[in-house]
């Protein structure tokens, strides 16, 4: 770190709840020892951008105050002005889940947002997709390679004949086969391979690849009604890998034709289901960028969309403050229920919550998990929690859901993907090519040096609101004006610009044999 541009910039941090004993240093490369803080405060060591400074003395075992909430424990006297960094700070126990609060604090009905619309594609079960791709499944990783020649000949032989079609996306994984089919959590798999056939960026235009012997029989994954959509490669009729790359591309055009023939319309904001995620968080998350999202995201439930926000791991820590604003007993216990089985699946691999927390968010002056779950839950605004899904399970509600997901980006992805998300807002704080051929991402930078250093990989910067250049509320009304285009296809985000996709990634917590 340059720390004689440090010294050259106007001290200042971020205090974020009149309980709070600690503040993170905004400057971008952080201040050295001496720096004088507009509260008279002087600093006793270097701080890194983003990193905690003790505002008042803490004593030994006193609690640490981020959010207004105890982040941790001192574990040896902090003077003020000290850097409060990891190793000074002793991570408190989860809360109870038998001891929450449920539905005590349900937020008042926001007043509704009329007006609003975007350009989307229409289908005939009424769901809306933001883009129009032809999305080819596998039943097993067995044809992965298969698929993946096949897509390539159909993007360069028959894709040009379709111009109204944008992509054509094998969803393929690792599974079908040598798993535990029957084991009580293959629904997990299973469920979220056959609702991501049906998201609605997809058309309802199905096709199935399978082998022919796996475990995962590819019917499982056609939809009662739908005709013909499979092709088995071990089908006796073929006569060679020519005859059944054929098969693909013959099924393949059949459904470019129809989904050739979606036009954009406008649909209400309402029709829009929008996830919401973040990766490389660091300290300004919970500052900028999540809380910029949370506004967006309580403007779009007030125009009646779909919002659903994720990873366990990363509203665990912060679940009281969630149970309370559940909008019935019921989503309450079926928040506790998510929580619960996470906490049993990690157990069972020797694992615990703190595992989350990586060395780019450490970092990033994030100190443990307690401290990232708070930021993270900001970008579920303020609204009511309408519902809960389970891994994989397909979003039926409207408003804020909380959509049970691992916090791993591509599995998260995927799962959202699985419950119907059209588009996918991204925070990051230390920056991440994250993207998904199947929806559009918004990557949305907490802080500007990412920003500017990033050009042309984040979509939107957010850190402008530590700089005090713009409010919450504002950015948040540029963010949601920015998703209405984004869905329109009038914006195309960098990663779809760049043609930079992750890879589907399933969750898998039964056996493989």
């Amino acid at each position: 770190m340059d720390q004689d541009v440090a010294a050259k910039e106007q001290p200042r941090y971020i205090k974020l709840n009149e309980r709070d004993n600690v503040a993170i240093v905004v400057n971008d490369f952080g201040l050295p020892a001496g720096a004088r803080l507009a509260s008279g405060l002087t600093l006793r060591a270097f701080v890194p951008q983003g990193h905690k400074t003790a505002l008042v003395d803490i004593a030994e075992g006193e609690p640490i105050v981020r959010y207004g909430e105890i982040i941790g424990y001192a574990l040896s006297p902090i003077l003020a002005g000290e850097w409060v960094d990891e190793p000074r700070i002793r991570m408190p126990e989860a809360p109870a889940l038998d001891k929450l609060e449920i539905s005590t604090a349900v937020p008042a009905p926001l007043p509704p947002l009329e007006g609003f619309t975007f350009e989307g594609y229409r289908n005939p079960d009424g769901s809306v997709g933001t883009k129009n791709i032809l999305g080819i499944s596998s039943s097993v990783q067995c044809v992965k390679g298969t698929m993946e020649y096949a897509v390539k000949r159909i993007r360069a032989e028959l894709l040009p004949k379709y111009p109204n079609v944008d992509d054509v996306v094998p969803l393929t994984h690792a599974y079908g086969c040598g798993v535990a089919i029957t084991a009580p959590d293959a629904v997990v798999p299973i469920r979220t391979l056959q609702n991501l056939a049906l998201n609605p960026n997809f058309g309802g235009e199905i096709l199935v690849i399978g082998l022919g012997c796996e475990k995962l029989a590819p019917e499982r994954l056609v939809p009662e009604g739908v005709g013909d959509a499979i092709v088995r490669m071990q089908d006796e009729a073929f006569d060679g890998f020519g005859a059944i790359v054929e098969a693909i591309m013959t099924q393949a055009e059949a459904r470019l034709k129809v989904l050739n023939t979606r036009k954009r319309e406008t649909c209400p904001a309402s029709d829009l289901v929008i996830g919401l995620q973040c990766g490389g968080s660091d300290a300004f998350s919970g500052v900028t960028a999540n809380p910029a999202v949370g506004f967006a995201a309580d403007l779009l439930v007030r125009a009646g969309a779909t919002v659903m926000f994720s990873e366990v791991t990363e509203v665990r820590d912060a679940i009281q403050l969630l149970t309370r604003r559940a909008i019935n007993e019921d989503v309450g216990r079926a928040l506790v229920r998510e929580m619960a089985w996470y906490d049993s699946y990690l157990a069972r691999g020797g694992a615990d919550r703190s595992a989350n927390t990586t060395p780019g968010n450490k970092k990033g002056g994030l100190a443990n998990i307690v401290e990232k779950s708070l930021g993270s839950i900001v970008k579920s605004g303020s609204s009511a929690i309408t519902g809960v899904l389970s891994p994989g399970e397909k979003a039926t509600q409207k408003g804020m859901l909380f959509a049970a997901t691992p916090a791993s980006d591509f599995i998260c992805g995927t799962l959202q993907l699985a419950s119907g998300m059209t588009l996918q807002v991204f925070t990051t704080g230390r920056g991440t090519p994250y993207g998904l051929a199947a929806a559009p991402v918004i990557k949305v930078a907490t802080r500007s040096e990412l920003a500017r250093r990033w050009k042309d990989l984040i979509d939107f910067d957010a850190g402008k609101i530590a700089t005090g250049e713009k409010t919450i509320e504002e950015t948040g009304w540029d963010l949601f004006r920015l998703i209405l285009d984004v869905a329109s296809g009038r914006t195309k985000p960098w990663s779809d610009r760049w043609g930079i996709h992750n890879d589907l990634t399933l969750f898998n917590p039964a056996p493989v044999t």
